[in-house]
């Protein structure tokens, strides 16, 4: 796979990026064999954060053998403060093994840091120290992504990105090609929802300033990837399987970011708002089991405080889904609907 020079940062990295948020969900063993593969096969970008629980601690066990500038660590930290800041920091570098990220992001915090800020300028501290390479911001909304962008403070932006985006998001990978700012595409796979990798590794092949970060969490999924090469295009074929997934998914589905949460009455909202889709695009898995009907169940405690649509970056109704979608999860378990 080619190289791709990634905005203002200069860094040119392999265009098949490394999103380790799912191996939190691996054992050591299996994360650092699934990193080793990756790396041994050409992909020198890995994306990570403070928040994903253990996923630092095993990019850290998985490289730190290796030669350190051969590859590029970025994290992320939710502080919303200097002093939370440093400490996230900190952490993150102890865990990667590592005296440098090569990418800090502020991850998709209630609001876009400024210049003036204090939580900016303890950025600006741990780059002149040489702790921080460049500077980047990861965010779900729109408003946020455009305000940082047109702030000039950063060089790169995270931003959902897939085959299911719109127009509004084709955009702003095109304002970002023009600012020079690095696009790094998240939920390249629509958040779980899409199933065909080819399709949307070909449309993400389009744009030639977006960087996927493909959520990995298994040697055939990495492998999948792996297959896929410059000449991977958008066929007639692959067009046409993409306007299926667009029709049958529709405008108004959660994209399970789970920013929504917590609930108040401790729905699963990430999940229970898109369960209509699991059934119907994975029906092997185990979604009719005791333990998710009663996930399910809950749905009915839903008080319609509206919480949940306040902090969605979507602007989803969401008490409206959650409604919908036990509906259609009762049809289906009691067999009034067939799969």
């Amino acid at each position: 796979m080619h190289k791709m020079r990634l905005g203002k940062t200069n860094l040119e990295v392999n265009k098949n990026g490394f999103g380790a948020l799912p191996i939190q969900r691996r054992d050591m063993a299996d994360s650092v064999e699934i990193l080793r593969t990756a790396y041994e096969n050409g992909i020198d970008f890995y994306d990570t954060a403070h928040f994903y629980t253990d996923s630092e601690e095993k990019m850290g066990n998985a490289f730190e053998d290796i030669d350190r500038e051969s590859i590029y660590l970025a994290s992320k930290t939710a502080a919303e403060t200097p002093e939370d800041f440093w400490s996230d920091l900190e952490t993150s570098l102890e865990s990667l093994k590592t005296d440098y990220l090569d990418l800090y992001q502020f991850h998709n915090i209630s609001f876009v840091p400024k210049e003036s800020d204090e939580l900016f300028n303890a950025m600006l501290e741990a780059k002149d120290k040489g702790m921080v390479r460049h500077i980047g911001i990861t965010t779900h909304k729109i408003t946020h992504a455009h305000e940082a962008i047109d702030s000039g403070l950063y060089e790169t932006l995270q931003y959902p990105f897939s085959y299911l985006s719109g127009d509004e998001e084709i955009e702003l990978v095109e304002k970002c090609r023009q600012l020079d700012v690095g696009f790094i595409a998240m939920k390249a796979m629509g958040g779980g929802l899409i199933k065909n990798s080819k399709a949307s590794f070909a449309f993400l092949n389009q744009f030639d300033n977006v960087l996927p970060i493909w959520g990995i969490q298994k040697l055939e999924e990495l492998n999948e990837f792996l297959s896929y090469d410059d000449n991977t295009i958008l066929t007639d074929e692959l067009k046409a399987d993409i306007e299926k997934d667009k029709k049958e998914l529709g405008e108004n589905f959660c994209r399970g970011c789970g920013y929504c949460m917590p609930c108040p009455e401790e729905i699963n909202v990430s999940l229970c708002a898109r369960m209509s889709l699991w059934i119907r695009r994975f029906p092997t898995e185990p979604n009719m089991d005791e333990r998710t009907q009663e996930i399910m169940k809950k749905t009915l405690d839903c008080t319609q405080c509206y919480s949940c649509v306040d902090k969605c970056p979507y602007d989803l109704d969401i008490p409206q889904l959650l409604k919908e979608n036990y509906e259609d999860y009762m049809n289906v378990l009691e067999g009034r609907t067939v799969i």
